[in-house]
């Protein structure tokens, strides 16, 4: 069986608009063939719910890249070993607790002498003009559970901030737009443990990779195929992942053509 692992912001949904529209025909075939397809993101628990509505997504979920999986309750026929049970979900937790995340992040910046603006320091109109999200969606973003995004105010200063976040104890990792701070986990760690549950009850798995960011890096690296979506940067993201293939068009449409190509 085929399971798609895709980022959202840059590869399923447009950069600057959100937009999935022209990922349509391909959402369209794999919701008719049954093909699950998993939303693997920085964004939070409160922030993909929206999108599994919108885009008419029923399958688990990993968010605040790899902090936790989220699988709707009764989707396996088999146990989770470890999920703890809330709401309509089985949970499988990774992340270190976001208030640990801010306090060794205020920390290292200190250290570094490297100044950073976090979520924490922004309201949700902040969040909101940074990143072009809508003022409601800028709100759930705030509702971080396992991840710390931020911005480097100092880019000359970045290189100690992230040797000073190491020194923490802590991991950091670059998305489109912030760069976030997380502890163990990384979306990869939470792909492969949900792949495992996909191959307890198929004989054979084929995993596809969607994603653009240098924070899908080591995800993509271990899925079957990798696909880059066309971006900026995608030239330092094929390098890290010799394998993958990179799409002629960026965002949605690249997506498209990518997963109609696949199993169309």
């Amino acid at each position: 069986m085929d399971v798609i692992f895709t980022d959202l912001d840059g590869t399923l949904l447009d950069r600057d608009s959100y937009s999935w529209k022209a990922a349509g025909p391909a959402i369209e075939i794999l919701q008719r063939k049954g093909i699950p397809w998993i939303l693997v993101t920085s964004k939070t628990r409160a922030e993909v719910e929206v999108w599994r509505q919108r885009l008419g997504n029923h399958h688990p979920f990993i968010v605040e890249n790899g902090g936790a999986a989220f699988v709707p309750s009764g989707y396996f026929s088999h146990d989770i070993a470890g999920a703890e049970r809330r709401s309509e979900y089985q949970i499988l937790k990774w992340g270190a607790a976001y208030e640990e995340l801010v306090a060794d992040l205020r920390r290292a910046s200190q250290t570094s002498r490297c100044r950073i603006r976090g979520f924490h320091d922004m309201s949700a109109a902040d969040v909101c003009e940074i990143s072009g999200l809508p003022i409601e969606l800028a709100a759930l973003a705030k509702q971080r559970e396992y991840d710390e995004p931020f911005v480097v105010l100092e880019p000359e200063r970045a290189d100690a901030l992230a040797l000073a976040i190491g020194q923490q104890g802590r991991r950091w990792t670059r998305g489109g737009r912030f760069w976030h701070i997380v502890g163990a986990n990384d979306k990869a760690l939470a792909v492969e443990a949900l792949t495992a549950l996909f191959e307890r009850g198929s004989a054979e798995v084929r995993t596809i990779g969607l994603g653009d960011g240098l924070n899908d890096t080591q995800f993509l690296d271990r899925v079957s195929v990798p696909i880059l979506i066309r971006s900026p940067h995608v030239a330092e993201l094929k390098a890290r992942v010799p394998r993958g293939s990179v799409t002629e068009r960026p965002g949605p449409a690249g997506w498209n053509d990518a997963v109609l190509a696949l199993i169309g």
